[in-house]
């Protein structure tokens, strides 16, 4: 059994260096690409305080046509969206655009796609892998601009260790 308990009293450059570790821990030597979003989902929802969603979407053939797509991965939080085409929402822009969106009011994002009425900010990460999107990390907060750009870079860092084990 793994026992990973962050604490709350680190500075948030500690435990992003902790998540950090205990992600490269869960997901080093295990080859299941699922197991290793849930597991890491599961961290995020633990190490990071204020959130009411955590997890991934993966890029996938979209069901009607050839285009790519988004569809719910692994995630901790109430039901969320299954698809999401690119381009549309937090998810689906940084899918397009393959950059992180930072948004501190979802409300005011155009065409933002609302899961979870209680979310007021996003932070969504790609993974990126050999060039191209693969997933995207996505973190929402009841919190108005919960997320800094601190949390963009670690949670990149995570994007980065991850792209070659989901």
């Amino acid at each position: 059994m793994y026992d990973f308990k962050p604490d709350a009293a680190l500075a948030p450059s500690e435990l992003y260096r902790e998540l950090l570790a205990a992600a490269d821990s869960l997901t080093g030597d295990e080859p299941d690409a699922v197991a290793n979003m849930a597991n890491v989902a599961a961290l995020l929802w633990d190490y990071l305080p204020d959130l009411n969603w955590a997890g991934f979407y993966r890029v996938a053939p979209a069901r009607a046509s050839p285009a790519l797509e988004l569809v719910l991965g692994p995630f901790m939080g109430r039901p969320a969206c299954i698809r999401i085409s690119f381009g549309t929402g937090v998810c689906g822009t940084a899918a397009a655009s393959g950059a992180t969106q930072l948004v501190e009011d979802v409300h005011a994002f155009p065409g933002h796609i609302a899961c979870d009425a209680a979310s007021a900010s996003e932070l969504v990460v790609p993974v990126i892998r050999d060039g191209r999107v693969v997933a995207v990390i996505d973190l929402d907060s009841p919190l108005p601009a919960r997320f800094t750009e601190a949390d963009a870079t670690a949670i990149e860092a995570l994007a980065a260790l991850l792209s070659a084990r989901i």
